[in-house]
């Protein structure tokens, strides 16, 4: 801020005099000036005066102002540009009217500073905006107790102190999404060295973030009173309300590829002008936008950047959106053309594959004709794991039952449940790729390859239901689709009507002859380059004495945790969509197969709800709960003390869209009237950029596998 830079020149010229005269005693104007708001419209935490007084303190002790208030008419754009940041102490519910959110969003996206102690994730949860600011908003807590903190990064200001860990009591929040996407992740909690936690192995606390032209900061620390006597914690908050007045620079990019960035928070620009339009994210859009102009995004990352999506409006003449790295004419990692949508107000998205590599900061170039060319309201960067092998342990269960009037010659189970298609389907949530066809090879089936390759999984397991049905015919050209993208493909035995221990022993031959030649038939490597099948309801079936015929040359895997059900078997495998979150029976089931030379195959599931495909089905749904539900389970899988140490990881599913437990991309703006839910809020994401949210998390669980 410019008040700022004029208020430190006096004080350097002060400092000279000093040097010069050394005066007894020397009045200067404080280096900058914090707000601080602690008003409260649901719990009020007793800490609250203590950390008012902590504040005032430290500002005394370092040369800053503190102004307190619980009054928020205090957030008015003139008033707010008085300081340099605004401090949220453990403020909660709904404390800001529509035009002092206006006000204080402005702050922020213009320069301000913002930082969040501990409840300032509970403030706030209808403004979309706030959440984006904080970070990630408050779930849940246990009892207070001693935990373990991670300190992930520490060269920030806020944590250069602290050593490797820190142990300290205090109440420890879970989130309703793990914010790291959309963040810079300072500090984790270890959940093994306290009781409660819920968001697994990466449990972020303690994380900062550009925002808009400003600066962000939150910490889940400073529920106690005793907290604001411990002088760690004291240092924190001091190195993180610096960084967020900016005073000190500090390394706050989010990682590359992963949230929703409002295209009008550019740092740098040409040409282009924040644009008011209502329907926008935040009401605003980057605009003004002509032939040569640009925009500058110094907080975010263009490495391992592979994919560029963008919400676009054009009531003139259209062009093209360039993603380069550095600068305006650094190095181009690709475009996208961007059409005409008939009015200022009626957005699309585009979206394209960025094919350059670079790792500078990311900016926009827009070219076109002449005159006002388009607005950008929101964009995001995404990632593939493009340079990193495929899991052979990660296996995807695969659905290819589904057809549609333009390749099968009517609809084939998206009516499950009495829906009509295409609008209208056996799902509550709706298909990115809409009601498609298994059958379309070049299509549908060749985009799920790429985005099971996206997922890091190297195998999908192909539901079969028996010789000559429909996904028999299909399976030659699904094994082409995998071959192209480097996928392998197991075999989902389904109980067919009929099937019999026999029948089994006949399928497994059967496939084994007529496509295990093929280059995208999965044989494992570490287990003498046999065939996979999971037979799925096999304890329908009480005797398997039959698979002694196969098991010699292909592993075959029950659908169960109980070990007295798997004789005959070569390992198990859950599928149960519900039970990875509580995981009954998994470490008994793991060790067993650990200790008996078996495979164990545990199965992770994302959610599952089946309310428009089965309805008046009393199943249990499981809410996703923001990415939170496929996390546990996943961590369930991977903690020995729970999972029983796997050989595989399997997935329901990628494309059960029946049972609602896809990680397959899900669209943000279904068919309206069904209502249809949609991945929005996964991981902090919204809108397109969360649509593949769940390919992304995969990704992230395959390499923590691995």
């Amino acid at each position: 801020m410019t008040r700022h830079l004029r208020r430190l020149t006096t004080v350097l010229t002060l400092a000279l005099l000093g040097a010069l005269i050394a005066p007894a005693t020397t009045a200067h104007a404080a280096t900058f000036d914090v707000l601080v708001f602690s008003k409260t419209a649901g719990f009020r935490h007793d800490a609250i005066p203590t950390g008012l007084s902590t504040l005032r303190t430290l500002g005394t002790q370092n040369d800053f102002t503190v102004t307190t208030t619980e009054d928020a008419t205090a957030f008015t754009t003139a008033n707010l540009a008085t300081y340099e940041a605004v401090v949220f102490l453990n403020t909660t519910g709904d404390v800001l009217n529509a035009t002092q959110q206006t006000a204080f969003q402005s702050y922020v996206d213009s320069g301000g500073g913002y930082l969040g102690v501990h409840a300032a994730a509970d403030t706030e949860y209808d403004w979309p905006y706030y959440g984006q600011l904080v970070g990630a908003w408050f779930q849940s807590h246990p009892a207070i107790q001693s935990a373990t903190i991670r300190n992930e990064d520490r060269t920030h200001p806020a944590t250069s102190h602290l050593g490797a860990t820190w142990t300290r009591t205090d109440e420890w929040y879970n989130y309703r999404a793990n914010p790291r996407p959309n963040v810079h992740v300072l500090q984790t909690l270890d959940e093994t060295s306290y009781t409660g936690g819920s968001m697994g192995t990466d449990h972020p606390i303690t994380w900062c973030h550009g925002q808009g032209q400003g600066r962000s900061f939150y910490t889940g620390l400073g529920h106690t009173i005793e907290s604001y006597a411990d002088p760690a914690f004291r240092s924190l908050l001091l190195g993180g309300l610096r960084y967020a007045a900016g005073q000190v620079t500090a390394n706050c990019a989010a990682p590359a590829g992963t949230g929703v960035i409002e295209g009008e928070s550019y740092t740098s620009s040409f040409g282009v002008q924040a644009a008011n339009h209502t329907p926008a994210s935040g009401g605003r859009t980057l605009g003004h936008i002509d032939n040569g102009d640009w925009a500058g995004y110094s907080a975010v990352s263009t490495a391992g950047a592979r994919t560029f999506t963008a919400k676009v409006s054009s009531a003139g003449a259209g062009g093209t959106i360039e993603v380069r790295s550095g600068s305006a004419t650094g190095t181009l990692l690709g475009s996208v053309a961007v059409p005409v949508t008939g009015g200022w107000e009626t957005f699309t998205t585009v979206s394209t594959t960025l094919t350059g590599t670079a790792t500078g900061p990311l900016f926009l170039r827009f070219t076109g004709g002449a005159g006002a060319l388009f607005d950008v309201d929101t964009f995001s960067l995404g990632t593939q794991p493009a340079t990193q092998a495929l899991s052979d342990d990660v296996h995807l269960f695969y659905y290819p039952w589904y057809g549609s009037p333009a390749v099968n010659g009517s609809f084939r189970h998206w009516q499950q449940g009495g829906n009509t298609p295409p609008d209208d389907i056996g799902a509550d949530l709706y298909p990115t790729l809409g009601a498609y066809d298994s059958g379309d090879f070049e299509g549908a089936v060749a985009q799920h390859m790429e985005w099971v390759a996206r997922s890091g999984a190297g195998v999908i397991v192909y539901s079969w239901w028996g010789r000559g049905s429909y996904e028999d015919q299909l399976t030659r050209g699904v094994l082409d689709a995998a071959q192209e993208k480097g996928i392998e493909v197991a075999f989902h035995l389904e109980p067919y009507a009929g099937r019999t221990a026999a029948s089994t022993v006949a399928d497994i031959q059967y496939i084994n002859s007529t496509y295990g030649s093929h280059p995208a038939f999965y044989r494992s490597a570490d287990h003498g380059d046999k065939g996979a099948f999971y037979v799925f309801q096999s304890l329908n079936i009480t005797d398997w004495t039959a698979l002694n015929q196969v098991t010699g040359s292909s592993i075959v895997l029950a659908q169960t945790t109980d070990t007295t059900k798997i004789a005959n078997f070569s390992g198990m495998y859950t599928y149960d969509g519900i039970a990875g979150a509580t995981a009954p029976g998994w470490k008994q089931a793991g060790d067993y197969a650990r200790a008996n030379g078996l495979i164990w195959s545990p199965s992770v599931a994302p959610g599952y709800i089946d309310d428009r495909a089965v309805p008046g089905n009393t199943t249990p749904t499981v809410a996703r709960a923001g990415g939170a539900a496929y996390d546990r389970q996943w961590n369930n899988a991977l903690d020995p003390a729970i999972g029983g140490n796997p050989t595989w990881v399997s997935v329901t599913s990628f494309n059960e869209w029946h049972e609602g437990s896809s990680i397959e991309p899900a669209d943000s703006t279904p068919p309206a009237g069904q209502g249809y839910q949609t991945y929005n809020g996964a991981y902090g994401l919204t809108g397109t950029a969360a649509e593949t949210a769940y390919l992304d998390r995969t990704a992230y669980w395959v390499g923590r596998f691995q």
